[in-house]
């Protein structure tokens, strides 16, 4: 998961000029396009990560992202929305979490009794990816983009694993309302990964209320 802080200020557009949030936009985009599109997505995702990185990093990460990529798009249900102006600026994307609760495999200690009932009634939604190009007027576009993709699958939750150490793009998360709940630990994975949680709607959000300080209570960050 990539995501980039949201920047507090942001220029005042010209008279006439558009702005970021009306300029940009989001569209549906289904398995073959996104197959179409993976050349754009890998350079999308290599340019939402530090330029610092030297250059053979960068390849192999996004030899990963395209390895990555093709896997989720064989997912069931698989999804992705993406925006764009003259070009391609960012996309999120995944696929349903399974009712057989699989996807959770790994959670380190008793996932929340309400996450095992939305999972079983099919209302969880896996966010694999958000990526956004880094620009400093691109407010809100993550979010955009996780809301369409959830809004379109009528999910009742969104769900997204981050790696522990990737505070930037945890800390964007958190403030677009995503809840941490926890660690969980794939083989795929070099680290541990915090799970975190979206609730759609005011109903979900109650059902989770309180799970985030729970989550920080037994798993300090």
């Amino acid at each position: 998961m990539t995501a980039q802080p949201e920047q507090k200020q942001q220029r005042k557009p010209r008279a006439g000029e558009l702005t970021t949030m009306e300029a940009v936009r989001l569209r549906r985009v289904n398995r073959w396009l996104a197959q179409d599109l993976s050349g754009e997505l890998a350079d999308l995702y290599v340019d939402s990560r530090e330029r610092s990185a030297a250059a053979a990093h960068r390849s192999r990460s996004r030899l990963d992202f395209l390895n990555r990529l093709t896997g989720d798009i064989r997912r069931p249900g698989f999804a992705m929305a993406i925006a764009e102006t003259d070009r391609l600026v960012g996309c999120a994307f995944g696929f349903p979490v399974r009712s057989d609760g699989f996807w959770w495999l790994g959670f380190d200690g008793a996932l929340p009794h309400s996450i095992e009932q939305l999972t079983a009634s099919g209302g969880v939604f896996a966010v694999t990816d958000t990526l956004i190009r880094p620009h400093p007027q691109d407010q809100g576009v993550g979010r955009r983009l996780q809301e369409r993709l959830l809004s379109d699958h009528q999910a009742t939750l969104g769900a997204t694993l981050v790696e522990q150490v990737d505070h930037p793009a945890l800390a964007s998360l958190r403030s677009w309302g995503w809840l941490d709940i926890g660690e969980i630990w794939r083989p795929t994975s070099a680290t541990l990964l915090r799970v975190l949680v979206l609730p759609v709607g005011e109903r979900t959000t109650a059902r989770l209320k309180g799970l985030a300080h729970e989550a920080w209570t037994r798993w300090p960050g």
